[in-house]
């Protein structure tokens, strides 16, 4: 498996000794460059000293000499500065774009890290290195979960820049977008993004004094005034009748007077979604805070504790939204209030990245360090990943702990990616042990 060849070599598992390439040169591995994951030769970068001489370049491996060939690397120019070709299987020389013949290594995947790895892969049980973490040093483990804290965040900092990248620049825009996504808590977020995009800041802006107005631009913009879409026990039902018309009646004028085009209903997923999480009451929580004004650039970077940053998006509901979930939907009769562990989510999701996000945009140290104090004071999330990682003995005590973990396992451990992994690496460069019976002791 050509990965783990990747791994051999990223990781300097080379064989004891005095190292030569195949026409029987003595060569040194001075650095193996940087793996390249995307197109190109696999390590950017690599210093090799072959036969006394230093020399700096790019390093292609492969399973055998005449995969070079196969791939057509002999005819592309990014393989002319390759300054080492590292196979398992030497079966050919080959030779670059300009007919250089290239030095090779063998170099073979220790068997400990075959049968490591075939260990892992087999494991049906979570986190699958489960028997290796306890024997981690408790130093190392929170190197390794803040590593993975920041791969995550950069990940949310990514798609805060593409938003603002596809908002001309406008935070003000992208605030109320990363906000609103995370209003659809997961199963809605695509939805809740498409729909953010459907309204002008600008037009809300002119009506933001008016609840009614903000809730029908909201829930027409949304595809959720269509008449059609009104079962027969809604038409029945005067409270229900009432207040669609209302709203419906609003939007129409709100549309008339700008332009608007709502976005399809069918994006909006009902089924197997909590009644808490429908989208109109979603909707009519954002349509509050908006009016409050706690959707803006300077509501949500403004300086806080934890406590205070929650209660500046602490939200409900009014009038029929008290007493629905959507229209015809009854529910027992509550301002239907963001609990706590709801209001964590919306921070950890959206107020801590976009600090960090603006601040490495600006180059505002403090408003970033301000993101992460304020990552550091969120209670960790409690689900089964978390929970499983705690029987093993990784406990984490903020959410910057749990997000790692999340991420761990939704970007290594479900794609079984132990190879990338700082706990998986580890565990494939370990010796295995085997007793008489060829089993691992």
């Amino acid at each position: 498996m050509e990965r783990l060849l990747h791994f051999t070599w990223q990781k300097r598992l080379y064989p004891p000794g005095q190292l030569h390439t195949t026409d029987s040169r003595p060569i040194e591995i001075i650095n193996p460059g940087v793996h390249n994951t995307d197109a190109g030769p696999d390590f950017f970068g690599a210093v090799v000293r072959l036969d006394g001489m230093e020399m700096a370049g790019n390093v292609e491996l492969h399973t055998r000499s005449s995969d070079w060939y196969r791939h057509g690397h002999d005819r592309d120019p990014r393989y002319g500065n390759i300054v080492l070709h590292v196979v398992e299987e030497p079966d050919v020389e080959v030779k670059d774009i300009n007919g250089t013949q290239l030095p090779q290594f063998v170099l073979h995947v220790p068997r400990e890290v075959e049968d490591n790895y075939s260990e892992l892969v087999r494991e049906d049980k979570f986190p699958p290195c489960y028997r290796y973490i306890p024997t981690i040093d408790g130093g190392r483990i929170e190197r390794m979960l803040r590593q993975l804290t920041e791969e995550r965040m950069n990940g949310k900092v990514r798609r805060i820049a593409d938003t603002l990248k596809r908002s001309g620049g406008d935070w003000e825009r992208v605030c109320f977008i990363t906000l609103a996504r995370n209003f659809g808590f997961g199963i809605n977020g695509d939805a809740f993004e498409e729909w953010a995009e459907h309204i002008s800041l600008s037009d809300a802006g002119k009506h933001r004094d008016n609840l009614l107005q903000i809730e029908s631009l909201f829930l027409g913009q949304a595809g959720l005034l269509d008449e059609s879409a009104l079962t027969e026990q809604c038409r029945r039902d005067p409270a229900t009748l009432r207040a669609f018309n209302r709203y419906a009646t609003e939007y129409a004028f709100l549309a008339h007077k700008f332009g608007l085009t709502p976005m399809p209903m069918e994006r909006w997923r009902m089924l197997r979604t909590r009644p808490q999480n429908f989208p109109h009451i979603r909707l009519a929580q954002l349509a509050h805070l908006y009016v409050r004004g706690a959707v803006s650039l300077s509501s949500l970077v403004e300086k806080g504790s934890l406590r205070e940053v929650r209660d500046r998006l602490r939200t409900g509901v009014s009038g029929y939204w008290r007493t629905h979930y959507c229209f015809g939907r009854p529910s027992p009769e509550s301002d239907k209030c963001l609990q706590s562990s709801t209001l964590n989510l919306l921070v950890l999701n959206s107020v801590v990245p976009l600090l960090v996000a603006i601040g490495r945009y600006r180059g505002d140290t403090a408003l970033e360090r301000q993101g992460w104090a304020l990552y550091d004071q969120i209670p960790p999330e409690n689900n089964f990943i978390t929970r499983s990682w705690k029987e093993v003995g990784v406990a984490v005590h903020s959410a910057a702990g749990s997000q790692a973990l999340i991420h761990l396992k939704k970007n290594y451990c479900d794609r079984r990616d132990c190879l990338r992994c700082a706990f998986g690496a580890d565990f494939l460069s370990r010796p295995v042990h085997h007793n008489a019976n060829n089993e691992e002791a």
